[in-house]
């Protein structure tokens, strides 16, 4: 689970991330990442989202949301300071491993952040 302080729990937050940060994705997961500004000191935050029309059983969401909030927990540490990830699950994660579901996380993150330092959004 995400420590305390790197939990997205703001919708400004995630407006922002999804808004202006830069997008990767994959069959099953979705990267939106927004650098920190320089010399911003807080810590990177990071939100898990899984909408309806990708996964109807609330169930079956928030099982999603949970193995990404692990996944992520042991990510956090890569990302920069002030840094915002939103993180959207979709139907193909319903069925994923967990393993799956990191290496997708992998790529996509240093896929994002190779565009966010490019200026890029996709």
């Amino acid at each position: 689970m995400l420590p305390a302080p790197h939990r997205m729990l703001r919708s400004d937050d995630f407006s922002a991330a999804v808004r202006l940060g830069a997008r990767s994705g994959s069959r099953r997961l979705v990267v939106h990442y927004s650098a920190g500004e320089s010399g911003d000191a807080s810590p990177a935050l990071v939100g898990v989202v899984v909408p309806k029309k990708q996964v109807p059983r609330a169930t079956r969401r928030n099982r999603i949301k949970r193995r990404v909030r692990a996944l992520m927990s042991a990510r956090v540490d890569r990302l920069g300071p002030g840094a915002k990830v939103v993180v959207r699950g979709l139907a193909g994660a319903e069925g994923a491993t967990s393993t799956e579901l990191g290496t997708d996380l992998d790529r996509l993150l240093e896929r994002s952040i190779a565009l966010a330092g490019q200026g890029r959004r996709r």
